[in-house]
């Protein structure tokens, strides 16, 4: 899947080339990073990303039809509520229809299984241009 042609770099992408090892200071390995959820529990930040990603998935598939699918609508709302700084054309009117025709997707909607695969997808391509930028000396 070539996700790279949906996302641009921004400006605010240039600040995770900070987090990024170079190779004279290489990545030491410490006890997990925490962090406080909304409701006051704590919970490794990975975790967290993840419990979010799952919320997110609902907030949004449970709108119309299965709530355990977006619809076209749905991934729509999704694609413009929560990624549209990193899409390289949020306004485009096929973006979901090209986002759709790229995971394979042939009933129209997307499950969390393909949910998990576009944010990986978009992910990576997103770490490949932070790469690139950093590479170029941006």
């Amino acid at each position: 899947m070539e996700f790279q042609k949906y996302v641009q770099p921004k400006g605010y992408l240039t600040h995770l080339e900070s987090f990024i090892p170079s190779q004279s200071s290489p990545i030491t390995l410490a006890s997990p990073v925490m962090a406080q959820t909304g409701s006051g529990s704590i919970m490794p930040r990975l975790e967290m990303a993840m419990d979010t990603m799952i919320r997110i998935f609902h907030q949004y598939s449970y709108k119309e039809g299965d709530r355990f699918k977006l619809s076209k609508g749905e991934l729509k709302l999704l694609l413009q509520g929560e990624l549209q700084e990193l899409l390289s054309c949020p306004k485009d009117p096929q973006l979901v229809e090209k986002i759709m025709h790229d995971l394979d997707n042939k009933d129209n909607q997307v499950d969390f299984n393909e949910f998990v695969v576009m944010v990986a997808a978009l992910t990576v391509a997103n770490d490949y241009l932070v790469e690139r930028l950093q590479k170029k000396g941006k």
